[in-house]
């Protein structure tokens, strides 16, 4: 006869949440679904971690492992939404490109919580060192990619000559579209097609 301490005791399930420092792929998508969530529903100003492990079904240790504070979390909240709703265009028309792009940019920022999230972020680290560092030379040039890549290939077609006026070019736009962020701007799209227009004149003409 088998005593019970001779059984194989049942294996406990381990939670999404409870793989050590290794992000659960299952885990990383539902708290990033639930913070774009409470974004939208309830906006920047309502996002707390509370509501956060509340509607991911996660835990702080989990959340402040993976990110180490709200600003990062946001920031990949943040891409992940702009895979969606900013379009990446590719017609072999610089201008066209440009202009598709930074509209559909501007649409997501004025009809979304993706604007205000920004703005309350940018506003948030101004006094944090080290967090502005990491958005100036890490968050900043992954949003720039897909104006250097319209502009890349309308260097490879012979459409404009590379160098330093190309990333001029970047910094204008990018900075143009940032002002109008920050100011809750967002409504003139035409605004896009003036600059635009100004800017690949100036490639051109170089």
């Amino acid at each position: 006869m088998t005593s019970n301490s001779d059984q194989p005791k049942p294996v406990k399930a381990r939670s999404r949440s409870s793989i050590g420092a290794v992000r659960s792929p299952q885990s990383t998508e539902a708290i990033l679904e639930a913070a774009a969530a409470i974004l939208e529903e309830r906006g920047y100003q309502a996002f707390t971690m509370d509501a956060l492990v509340e509607r991911a079904g996660s835990s702080k240790p989990t959340i402040y492992r993976w990110w180490k504070n709200k600003s990062a979390l946001l920031r990949d909240v943040y891409e992940r939404t702009a895979l969606t709703f900013v379009t990446q265009p590719n017609t072999g028309d610089l201008e066209n490109d440009l202009i598709v792009h930074l509209r559909s940019l501007w649409n997501w920022w004025r009809t979304s919580s993706a604007g205000e999230t920004l703005r309350s972020l940018i506003a948030e680290i101004q006094h944090e060192p080290k967090t502005l560092e990491e958005f100036r030379k890490e968050f900043l040039p992954r949003r720039e990619r897909t104006l250097r890549k319209i502009f890349a290939r309308a260097v490879e077609a012979g459409d404009i000559h590379d160098g330093p006026a190309v990333d001029s070019a970047v910094s204008m736009l990018t900075g143009m579209s940032w002002l109008h962020l920050v100011t809750a701007n967002l409504e003139n799209l035409d605004y896009i097609d003036s600059a635009v227009a100004i800017v690949v004149k100036g490639l051109r003409s170089g």
